[in-house]
């Protein structure tokens, strides 16, 4: 009774082991870049704060409320930081650990997949810090009321940026999104653009949800994901006409 159940536990074990290992490695890598960040900790925190620092008014600044803001803070930042470069690896883990169970096919949209939504992820959170922040920083601080001084709590300011660079690297994700439901045969392109109005509303919802309440930061996020919808679309047509061949 006791051999089946070992022959069966053994692929199981196996793939844990696996998993383990690859985590590891993951975790691993953080660590490594993290260590390596950490005594420019400060630089790199006045780099993501350079977009509100450069257009604040003379005389104002960034503070720390908090006794431990000026060490934790740029600690979280250079933590992100850290996960952030090291995502390739950690996809690549990843995908080293499903790609085994994946048919040749599978893996030639897989790959290439893969290599955009990490591109398009960095890409969104470019445009979020050269395009966005400064648009958006001017507009805050020149609704400000007469007689108040801006100065904008550090730790805040990362919260706010990093629920900002998310949120734009979440969204330009949508053609990885779009392909990967025609390539799976969940939906077509007909259908997809038959949906445009719904889905442009839905983009200024998103924008408005994840940005701050004013129409500017709200249509950077919108457009853009309208955009991408569009080109994952395209990029769908392609997958569609090349899917009978592969099959």
């Amino acid at each position: 009774m006791s051999a089946p159940e070992t022959d069966q536990a053994l692929p199981l074990v196996a793939h844990l082991t696996e998993l383990r290992d690859k985590l590891l490695r993951a975790l691993l890598a953080i660590l490594i870049i993290f260590i390596a960040l950490f005594p420019f900790a400060n630089e790199i925190y006045a780099f993501v704060s350079e977009p509100l620092r450069a257009i604040l008014p003379e005389g104002a600044g960034m503070i720390a409320t908090e006794v431990a803001s000026p060490f934790l803070t740029p600690f979280k930042l250079t933590l992100v930081a850290a996960i952030f470069l090291a995502m390739p690896y950690v996809l690549y883990q990843a995908w080293s650990f499903i790609a085994p169970g994946m048919y040749r096919h599978e893996k030639r949209l897989a790959i290439p997949l893969l290599v955009s939504s990490i591109i398009l992820f960095y890409a969104g959170a470019a445009f979020a810090y050269f395009v966005v922040f400064p648009l958006i920083f001017a507009f805050f601080t020149t609704v400000a009321p007469e007689g108040i001084t801006i100065m904008t709590d550090i730790n805040s300011y990362l919260d706010f940026v990093l629920k900002l660079f998310f949120a734009f690297g979440i969204a330009f994700e949508i053609p990885i999104a779009a392909v990967l439901l025609i390539a799976a045969g969940i939906t077509t392109p007909e259908a997809l653009i038959s949906k445009r109005p719904y889905i442009i509303v839905g983009c200024f919802v998103f924008g408005m949800l994840l940005t701050p309440p004013d129409i500017i930061s709200q249509s950077l996020l919108a457009l853009p994901m309208w955009l991408l919808f569009e080109i994952g679309v395209l990029f769908g047509r392609m997958v569609q006409k090349r899917r009978p061949k592969t099959e």
